[in-house]
């Protein structure tokens, strides 16, 4: 199972990391679906801000030392970005020429997303870390 959770985690990162680029790379696309009670002169910030958050947070999740932490962070902009995707699927079809129904798939995703970056954020070898708390546990009842 290790292996299959570290091979999604560098399918996840890389999401992040080619997401992150298209905000550099396609930033109409981003700013199309900023919504509109966010004041106009944040639009742009708010794109590129978050472009450099999801390659910085992608890259950190593959590095070992660095995948827990990333892994909230992500948790963090997948909460923050939700809005846009909110008026992105009430707007779907100016934004994108796409009924409301073909667009609905992508609020139910951001909860999957959400729930795969969590499982980066719970120890690698759970077992391992009970086992030995429960070692220490009875040790120190021994003495």
């Amino acid at each position: 199972m290790r292996y299959v959770k570290t091979f999604l985690k560098w399918v996840f990162g890389a999401f992040f990391v080619g997401g992150g680029v298209g905000h550099f790379v396609n930033e109409g696309f981003y700013l199309d679906i900023m919504p509109d009670y966010i004041p106009e002169q944040l639009h742009r910030p708010a794109v590129l801000i978050s472009g450099v958050f999801e390659v910085l947070l992608g890259v950190l999740l593959v590095i070992p030392r660095t995948t827990r932490l990333a892994a909230w962070g992500l948790i963090a902009l997948l909460i923050a970005v939700f809005p846009a995707n909110i008026y992105a699927f009430q707007h779907s079809e100016e934004i994108f020429g796409i009924s409301r129904s073909v667009h609905f798939w992508r609020l139910p995703l951001q909860n999957v997303m959400i729930a795969w970056a969590y499982w980066y954020t719970r120890p690698e070898n759970r077992e391992k870390t009970i086992h030995a708390a429960t070692e220490s546990d009875q040790s120190a009842t021994l003495e």
